[in-house]
């Protein structure tokens, strides 16, 4: 029997090994975070955490949120995560006639501090089933908070110069660059046009890449406006509208789908609005508009749309500009002295 085959049937076993008390230790190799380089490169996260005897996983598959998987289990000494993705089936005239729900599994084996994972998936259109592999690695434990009064800071570098682009770039070339400098702002205006092709706007990194720091600046955000800031190209702290929302990871100051604020400081829409930001070993502190809303918190992993997985190398602050309008003014980095 082939590997793929054996790996397809491992789904028809989910319902019935699942629910399983494991021994002590079994699971012991698979417990932890994991940084994933997914098929195709993109960055995602893998979280398997075990309770009560029993295995619980969270992940995140390039872009959007960390979400809980259906099942996760241990089969044969390999780890299976299984995730069920419904498919609606429409008519010519856009109808849904038909749901379908199809499993997928992803299954891990662990050698040290590397995963070699398998993603086997059936196609959508119900004609067969892709295999994919791709690699795991080990997310070292997290340090004590840090005592941000005792850390030393560099000199201020201005990031935008408020005349051009000088020191920026997309972080995809091949996309079309809706950033601009208007007024001494930096704008980003993805417009589209009704009724033709969707364009697909890029996002701005600066060409400098830096490990900890402290960054400040302001953002305006128009009514439903939507963009996001990437501390080191990975931890992206959101820029929304949300103004009157409540407290959610997803919400302006949040770290996206992983931290949400303690308190509610955003402005209205069309407002400038400061943000004040400090990443210091693998955690962070946010003050949005003088208030702090996440206060020294640790960064379990990266966030839908990181450029890489890997937590330990130095990055770019990139901005996210494939969503809506913004404007960005007064950007000045501070890096930690080591």
């Amino acid at each position: 029997m082939g590997k793929g085959i054996r790996l397809a049937l491992g789904l028809l076993i989910v319902w019935f090994t699942g629910t399983s008390v494991l021994q002590a230790g079994e699971a012991d190799p698979y417990i932890g975070r994991w940084a994933l380089t997914i098929p195709g490169g993109g960055a995602g996260w893998l979280g398997v955490t075990q309770e009560d005897g029993y295995l619980d996983a969270s992940i995140l598959w390039g872009g959007g949120s960390v979400v809980p998987v259906d099942s996760v289990f241990l089969a044969d000494g390999s780890l299976y995560v299984v995730r069920l993705h419904r498919v609606e089936r429409k008519d010519g005239q856009g109808n849904v006639v038909r749901t379908q729900t199809f499993p997928e599994a992803i299954v891990a084996n662990v050698y040290g501090d590397t995963m070699q994972l398998t993603q086997i998936q059936p196609r959508r259109d119900g004609t067969g089933i892709d295999q994919r592999e791709f690699t795991g690695k080990r997310i070292a434990p997290l340090p004590a908070k840090p005592d941000l009064a005792k850390v030393k800071f560099g000199d201020p570098i201005t990031l935008f110069n408020g005349r051009n682009l000088d020191g920026w770039e997309l972080t995809n070339p091949r996309q079309t660059n809706g950033w601009s400098v208007a007024d001494g702002l930096l704008v980003n205006d993805p417009a589209q046009r009704r009724g033709e092709r969707r364009i697909s706007y890029g996002n701005l990194r600066t060409r400098a890449e830096f490990e900890d720091f402290n960054l400040t600046l302001e953002v305006n955000v128009p009514k439903n406006g939507n963009s996001g800031i990437y501390l080191r190209g990975i931890y992206e702290v959101q820029v929304a509208d949300t103004y009157g929302r409540g407290l959610d990871p997803h919400h302006m100051g949040g770290i996206y789908s992983r931290i949400a604020p303690r308190v509610s400081a955003e402005k209205p829409a069309g407002q400038w609005q400061t943000m004040d930001i400090t990443l210091v070993d693998r955690h962070v502190t946010v003050k949005l508009n003088g208030t702090t809303i996440i206060d020294n918190e640790p960064l379990l992993g990266c966030t839908g749309g990181a450029m890489w997985a890997d937590e330990f190398r130095p990055g770019p602050i990139y901005l996210q500009g494939d969503h809506t309008a913004v404007q960005y003014r007064n950007m000045v980095l501070r890096p930690v002295l080591k």
